[in-house]
């Protein structure tokens, strides 16, 4: 059974297809190493029934002689901040725990829809707001990785998505939903060794996605090949009236449309991503990785993009602007906790309940928020934010004149230990400087992993594409992907 937890999406789907196996055989498979690997704390609640019927329909459809769904036979897991018709969803956060949905989010809803089943729902930084999996009201995620080098501390596997980047490196699951606001997706992505993508803003829906930044939350896929990322894709995106923000377009056949063959393509270097005290590590693999990119047939050029020093300051403006709105609607009255101390009025059950149910991190960004959006501040702060929100995204514009995609690294470092960063808010802060411009301009980009560092941990490569080009981003990943042959993986310490 352990060589079935071995197998991708793609390769799970076309076994079971051609009976190399059932659908029932590789579910069994995961719900054990899952069951096993509770130390890693990836998974907030176990679905195994989920998944296991699933299986079975998937197994009496072959059975049946019918035309299998596009996932059928793959179990996957689940973020918890999408909602989950009778599942609890907590977004990781004291305030949601026992909030059980009655309605299924539009993306967890199409997954089902084609045949995939549920391993559960991962942990995860509190209301996405972390990067590095120690928010969680409900522990912290440990990386399934491990230095080479004679450090044995426990490792983070990223935030806010570390629940499912730790999960698919463990093995516990093939592929898992992920939310990227700033990051969320690829940065754990690059942490643990897998690939992620985060598609251009209104192509996942929203709906029944618990909220963060709402200009700026976008649902994507997470598993360990950009093929597999291309499948989930397929099968997460599409058009949802109940989300005022869902483009109105058909779904590519990205699957389809994969080829790691880049001629004709100019990719761009963008020199202000040269950040001072960049490790000589990760720049020599931004050069390894231009070498293979001109390998599959690109040119490459040097672009500008000369308002990206301003991105991490407008970023942490905006989306706590955006959070501090969003979580008014947690206030002890309809859902999720209520403290109500004895004699306290209406005034004094909300502030009870947010500050039993909100963590530092989550209040910290709701008062950054609220400051921000202030009579007295508003026009020094926010205003001005968004405005260099503008000239960010106008000069991916300009840039495009000159490029089809960027090559960039994901993250500024391989994996630190836990606990290192956490007393330092702005430090963490800084793991999303390469991430957070293209999710102010609402663009494209995924992470595939390159190569390792000295300590033997993942580092990732960035390619951001022009809106609705997911296409030429997972073609730049796969040929990314095929030249760094990346096959390191976490070995089973847990």
């Amino acid at each position: 059974m352990t060589e079935l937890t071995n197998l991708g999406v793609a390769a799970i789907r076309d076994g079971v297809r051609d009976g190399s196996f059932s659908a029932r055989e590789v579910a069994e498979a995961f719900v054990s190493n899952v069951a096993q690997a509770k130390t890693l704390n990836a998974f907030l609640v176990e679905t195994p029934d989920h998944a296991l019927a699933a299986a079975d329909a998937a197994d009496a459809a072959r059975a049946a002689g019918e035309t299998l769904k596009p996932l059928a036979g793959v179990p996957i897991g689940m973020k918890d901040l999408f909602c989950t018709r009778g599942v609890p969803a907590t977004a990781g956060s004291l305030i949601l725990e026992g909030f059980t949905p009655p309605y299924e989010s539009t993306v967890s809803g199409k997954l089902w829809a084609a045949g995939a089943g549920m391993l559960g729902k991962l942990n995860m930084d509190q209301f996405a707001m972390g990067s590095s999996n120690e928010t969680s009201a409900f522990g912290n995620v440990i990386s399934p990785w491990r230095r080479n080098d004679g450090g044995n501390a426990a490792l983070t596997p990223g935030g806010s998505s570390g629940g499912s980047s730790a999960a698919i490196a463990a093995r516990l699951c093939p592929a898992a939903t992920g939310t990227d606001t700033g990051g969320s997706i690829r940065q754990p992505a690059a942490f643990t060794g897998i690939a992620g993508i985060k598609p251009t803003y209104g192509r996942c829906s929203r709906w029944g996605v618990v909220a963060f930044a709402s200009s700026l939350d976008q649902a994507g896929p997470m598993a360990r090949d950009v093929r597999d990322c291309a499948i989930m894709l397929e099968n997460m995106a599409g058009f949802d009236p109940k989300d005022a923000t869902s483009l109105q377009l058909d779904v590519p056949q990205w699957e389809a449309g994969l080829s790691g063959d880049l001629k004709g393509k100019r990719i761009g270097i963008p020199k202000e991503y040269r950040v001072d005290n960049m490790p000589a590590e990760i720049d020599a693999l931004w050069q390894q990785g231009i070498a293979w990119l001109k390998d599959a047939g690109a040119e490459i050029v040097e672009v500008s993009l000369p308002h990206t020093k301003y991105a991490l300051p407008a970023y942490y403006i905006i989306a706590p602007a955006e959070a501090s709105s969003n979580l008014a609607r947690y206030d002890g009255v309809r859902y999720g906790l209520r403290d109500l101390p004895e004699g306290a009025g209406l005034q004094d059950m909300y502030a009870a309940t947010r500050a039993a149910g909100f963590g530092p991190e989550v209040k910290r960004r709701i008062m950054i928020g609220t400051y921000v959006l202030s009579a007295g501040f508003y026009d020094a702060y926010f205003t001005q934010a968004s405005k260099i929100r503008t000239l960010i995204a106008r000069d991916f514009d300009r840039a495009w004149e000159s490029c089809d995609l960027l090559l960039t690294p994901t993250a500024p470092s391989a994996a630190f230990a836990l606990g290192d960063k956490s007393a330092d808010p702005l430090a963490m802060y800084l793991n999303d400087v390469f991430t957070v411009p293209s999710s102010l301009a609402g663009l494209p980009a995924m992470s595939v992993p390159g190569g390792v560092d000295a300590g033997g941990l993942p580092l990732g490569l960035q390619i951001i594409g022009k809106a609705l080009d997911e296409q030429g981003v997972l073609n730049a990943g796969l040929a990314l992907e095929q030249r760094a042959g990346f096959t390191a993986r976490a070995k089973a310490w847990w």
